[in-house]
């Protein structure tokens, strides 16, 4: 065998995402990608502002010395900058500069990017579930142990479980608000409450704890909800996020990190983070859109339209006898699956030519993940499958 034994074992359990979208590839070779409803892929179909294109235009036409070379490790300063001008009204937190932002390939390179520059071997992340799939295998990656801690039935956290599961290992708590796959949104109480547990915990193993959050969806969120600032309430918080939803191009891999400055040895962390983004293999983050986003902060696709999405899958599917908490954010609905077995559900959905994702790969078997980030016409055209599937498979 070629391969690593770890990497085979990885390739057992990969992601259900992918694979269902693959699926629905060959779904749409035979009937027509019409008439495949394809709910699998967190891919935005909102197309991006018409500031994105013109900002495009403007700096080609500049014709910039060097424009395509290689960039600073950390990302252009006046990038930086104006991230950091944008993020200090965000989080409302004054002392946030350009030194405490690093420009990187997506969330995805921002979150490896901190859990190898945190984390020693054998060191613990505690994630709640469900949780995004990769988590798990960006822990590994750093030589870490993923450690995964059960949330509540709506999905809020569980600080007692939390609190449970922190040992001396402990090196990292990871969440993800609003949440892929269930749309929640931890609210300021429950953040105050986590920050109050970490500040506890750090005490007593005499280690500090670091709050990593991932948060490309922070700016699309529903019906007033607001996503509380974990900068302003722990200071051993980094946050990782990118503009891949904000701006619907998750394909130009443009993201970045950044460390609260009342951080403990922050210097110190962020030449851990800046060395890491270049050992990696990242290099730096791709500085044609480093340039286009310094442009562009607080522009964001219209959120109304994901609301509207979200409105019509839900009380299509609620009529049909689907039982969910509506989602606060991002693009995901997380139902229950009428029958224990999500997989078999999710099997059956595709019969109909749904697809949809079973919660086993997201650690929470009993539910699915619908992504509307899609057409209406795919989510009106869909309902009618939904609900022939919960009268065959419930009856």
């Amino acid at each position: 065998m070629a391969t690593a034994k770890k990497i085979q074992e990885f390739i057992g359990r990969s992601s259900w995402i992918r694979k269902m979208f693959e699926e629905g590839m060959v779904l749409a070779k035979q009937y027509g990608a019409e008439n495949v409803f394809d709910f699998s892929l967190g891919n935005p179909n909102i197309p991006p502002p018409p500031e994105l294109k013109q900002v495009i235009r403007e700096l080609l036409d500049k014709n910039i010395p060097g424009m395509h070379d290689y960039g600073p490790n950390a990302g252009y300063p006046d990038t930086r900058e104006a991230v950091a001008a944008f993020l200090r009204q965000e989080y409302d937190v004054d002392a946030l500069t350009a030194d405490h932002i690093i420009m990187t390939c997506g969330a995805g390179g921002a979150l490896n990017v901190a859990l190898k520059a945190l984390l020693d071997p054998g060191d613990e992340v505690v994630i709640p579930v469900p949780y995004f799939v990769e988590y798990g295998f960006y822990t590994d990656n750093a030589g870490g142990v993923p450690k995964m801690v059960n949330t509540k039935e709506d999905f809020s956290l569980d600080l007692e479980a939390m609190a449970e599961a922190m040992t001396e290992k402990t090196k990292i708590v990871l969440i993800n608000s609003p949440n892929n796959p269930t749309g929640k949104v931890y609210d300021e109480a429950t953040i105050r409450g986590l920050a109050a547990l970490l500040e506890a915990k750090s005490a007593e193993f005499k280690k500090d704890i670091y709050l990593l959050s991932d948060e490309p969806y922070r700016e699309i969120v529903y019906d007033n909800v607001k996503v509380p600032s974990l900068l302003k309430n722990y200071k051993n918080s980094i946050i990782g996020s990118s503009y891949s939803k904000t701006l619907s191009i998750p394909g130009e891999r443009i993201g970045f990190l950044a460390a609260s400055p009342d951080m403990t040895d922050v210097e110190d962390v962020i030449a851990g983070l800046i060395l890491c983004n270049r050992i990696l293999g990242y290099v730096n983050a791709p500085v044609l859109m480093q340039r286009v986003v310094a442009r562009l902060q607080g522009v964001r696709v219209n959120v109304a339209e994901y609301k509207r999405k979200r409105d019509l899958l839900c009380d299509g599917l609620a009529a049909f006898g689907y039982q969910f908490s509506r989602p606060e954010g991002a693009f995901y609905l997380f139902p229950k699956t009428p029958i224990p077995d999500d997989i078999e559900f999710v099997r059956a959905l595709q019969q109909k030519r749904i697809l949809a994702v079973p919660g086993t790969g997201f650690g929470a078997p009993g539910y699915f993940r619908l992504a509307y980030c899609v057409a209406d016409e795919t989510i009106i055209k869909a309902l009618p499958g939904f609900e022939q599937v919960i009268k065959e498979i419930v009856s």
